[in-house]
């Protein structure tokens, strides 16, 4: 009996080294960023942006509870965070360590932002307001779906499960254990994540309940800082 090998799939490894783990973490973000936009800054997601186009047609159409200039900005800082990730591709692509390292940083960074502007504001804010601070998180996330893409660390998007979910199902016979596995965790750690973000909108400020992201992005920054500093295989771009 062949026993399933985990390094370099799931946890530590010589080809993806830390990333699998970080990355999961980095979804768990996700979810509870989106949640955090969804119920508290009207209807627009910031990282799913085929959810954010259907919810920007919704606006459109005159559905009551959807913000169109909530929508719109989240949409145009996406596209401007995805196009400062090629940038950072561009100069730090050739050390994948570093380059999670520093988008990590940057979006804690944006995160922060967030968090102040949202901080004494109880209920939704107002439209400008919302606007403002979906646009922030949005180009966070478009700025991690960049990088994220071009770490090819297979099935952890961290932003999109439709792929992740039609995997689990379709290659359920094909796929080895540890591919199964790492594809479960990325919905699991979503889920965990909107959970949590929906637990902490409900009972607490848009402020307290977004902190925990950037929080889980530190903790990002510090584990690769370590990793970094020693060179090794996973480091290199993916072939």
């Amino acid at each position: 009996m062949t026993v399933p090998r985990w390094d370099g799939a799931l946890l530590r490894g010589p080809v993806h080294g830390p990333l699998p783990v970080l990355l999961l973490v980095m979804t768990a973000a996700t979810g509870l960023v989106d949640a955090v936009s969804v119920l508290g800054l009207g209807r627009v997601f910031v990282a799913n942006m085929t959810g954010n186009v259907v919810f920007l047609g919704f606006a459109v159409a005159g559905a009551p509870g959807f913000a169109l200039a909530a929508s719109l900005a989240a949409l145009a800082g996406f596209l401007v965070g995805a196009l400062a990730g090629g940038v950072l591709v561009g100069r730090r692509g050739h050390r994948r360590g570093h380059l999670l390292r520093d988008t990590a940083l940057v979006e804690g960074v944006l995160m922060v932002l967030a968090v102040g502007l949202l901080v004494g504001v109880t209920g939704t804010p107002g439209s400008a307001l919302a606007s403002a601070v979906a646009a922030l998180l949005a180009v966070a996330l478009g700025l991690q779906n960049a990088v994220v893409r071009r770490l090819a660390v297979p099935d952890l998007t961290t932003t999109v499960l439709t792929m992740t979910l039609t995997g689990i199902a379709a290659d359920v016979r094909a796929a080895g254990r540890p591919v199964v596995t790492r594809r479960v965790l990325a919905v699991l750690t979503m889920f965990l994540g909107a959970l949590v973000g929906a637990l902490l909108v409900g009972r607490t400020t848009l402020a307290w309940a977004l902190v925990p992201a950037p929080v889980l992005l530190v903790v990002v920054v510090a584990v690769l800082q370590v990793a970094v500093r020693r060179p090794a295989p996973w480091q290199a771009p993916p072939a």
